[in-house]
């Protein structure tokens, strides 16, 4: 991807009032005439939750896109997604569903269309027929290249500075530990 296809892409996504993408906190459409979104009283769990999910098809939509200008049609983000989570490991079914969050059914459909397009290698254990290791293969190899430096421009653009960082930082350790708390208080409640 050229910088010149990412900064058109901000420039969209940046009239997007929900995406908006500044150092300065923006004026959000739904709240009164001059307010802004720090006098907000409180934020929910559930519209923070509803913004993650949000974010996530836009990233999928970006996904999509990168897919469909490396012409790669046999595989969709998803799939694209295991691929960047297997990275140079050679790894079980099981790990790969402890790296990310993927429903086990979903895990095998994705991995055998993975299979099909000869982007993994999935070789029976060693230890235990019932087993699988996977792996990239080259093809495999060379698009999770591709994925990452899409994902290197796009971090470039949108990354002005130490400040840029440092939130980011704070955004991934706010969402890692909403992510421990829920996950705790679904399995032994609150």
């Amino acid at each position: 991807m050229k910088e010149n296809d990412v900064f058109s892409l901000l420039a969209e996504l940046n009239d997007d009032p929900s995406l908006r993408i500044s150092q300065t906190v923006q004026t959000d459409p739904r709240l009164p005439q001059g307010a802004e979104l720090g006098d907000l009283q409180q934020v929910t769990y559930f519209e923070l939750a509803r913004l993650m999910e949000r974010a996530s098809r836009r990233f999928s939509g970006l996904i999509r896109a990168e897919l469909t200008k490396l012409r790669v049609d046999d595989i969709g983000p998803a799939q694209a997604m295991i691929l960047l989570a297997i990275g140079d490991s050679e790894l079980s079914v099981a790990e790969l569903l402890d790296r990310g969050h993927y429903v086990g059914s979903n895990v095998s459909y994705y991995l055998k269309q993975l299979g099909d397009g000869d982007y993994i290698d999935r070789v029976a254990s060693q230890r235990d027929k019932r087993s699988a290791r996977i792996k990239l293969t080259e093809k495999g190899r060379q698009l999770r290249a591709n994925l990452r430096d899409a994902a290197m421009a796009y971090e470039r653009a949108l990354n002005r500075g130490d400040q840029d960082q440092r939130m980011l930082e704070t955004a991934f350790q706010t969402l890692h530990q909403l992510e421990l708390a829920w996950g705790s208080a679904s399995r032994y409640g609150v």
